[in-house]
């Protein structure tokens, strides 16, 4: 169970980086975790944390999840959010909860003075349509590419390459956010399996151990600034692979609502 943060004391002296492993289930991560599978990760999250999302599929998880609407814990559905939209009638809302007046977080931490990057995965953050240029809207810089999203078998090591450039490029003394939605665990993920098969829960496991092997990078670059890091690491939804005859997400199925979550402070890196 993650600890109680108070996001008010984050902002505004830390970076901040939310890691939204697309499609992630559960109960893969937190076996994969447990039998070493997923060394880097487990270095940052500890252990995983029992979820509920908001939704199903990746579009109206990420407009919950940027309004504050993360996942909830599944024991504890009612417990405080870390950060909420000022709104009358929340309930979930306390006194360690960063509250803003924008409907999203991201122009919040903007509005507070923070560097704000998006790395887009699946194809909701691909700018060439208009419904992938709601969310990138929201960041003063985002970024896609074909070969960043689920069809390339090299997606997760361009995401994290270019999301380590990126926060190297940020001035040490303007606070960043960086937001990455990890497209490699997404289907199609059979390319990861190493023998043909369909996907599966083989590739699905394969393609987590692949992004697993680029977090290195990503904190190194963090480690490299003068702040230290606060990080949410996600998933959004799960995807059934035939359990109950369901197959895929956009539906009401455990493994598709279950989902895996962490967060808390990597502390600065001494020089």
């Amino acid at each position: 169970m993650s600890k109680a943060v108070d996001l008010n004391a984050i902002v505004g002296t830390h970076d901040i980086l939310w890691v939204v492993l697309d499609s992630l289930r559960y109960d893969v991560a937190r076996t994969s975790l447990a039998a070493g599978e997923t060394p880097h990760l487990g270095a940052i999250v500890g252990e995983w944390e029992e979820r509920h999302t908001p939704s199903t599929f990746t579009w109206p998880a990420h407009h919950a999840f940027f309004s504050g609407f993360l996942p909830t814990p599944a024991r504890r559905p009612r417990a405080p959010r870390l950060f909420a939209p000022r709104f009358a009638g929340s309930e979930t809302i306390d006194s360690t909860t960063f509250v803003f007046d924008d409907a999203y977080v991201v122009p919040a931490l903007a509005a507070r003075g923070y560097r704000t990057i998006c790395i887009g995965g699946v194809g909701f953050f691909n700018p060439n349509v208009p419904i992938g240029r709601v969310f990138a809207a929201l960041f003063g810089e985002s970024h896609w590419s074909p070969e960043m999203g689920p069809e390339s078998k090299t997606c997760a090591e361009r995401q994290f390459a270019l999301a380590a450039k990126r926060v190297r490029a940020s001035r040490n003394e303007q606070p960043l956010f960086l937001f990455l939605n990890v497209a490699a665990i997404h289907r199609p993920n059979a390319h990861y399996r190493g023998t043909p098969g369909p996907d599966d829960l083989v590739s699905h496991k394969a393609a987590l151990r692949a992004v697993d092997a680029q977090f290195p990078m990503l904190v190194e670059a963090f480690a490299e600034r003068n702040r230290p890091l606060f990080f949410v690491i996600c998933s959004d939804h799960g995807t059934a692979y035939g359990e109950d005859g369901y197959r895929g997400h956009r539906l009401a199925h455990d493994v598709v609502w279950t989902v895996p979550y962490a967060d808390g402070v990597l502390p600065q890196r001494r020089k």
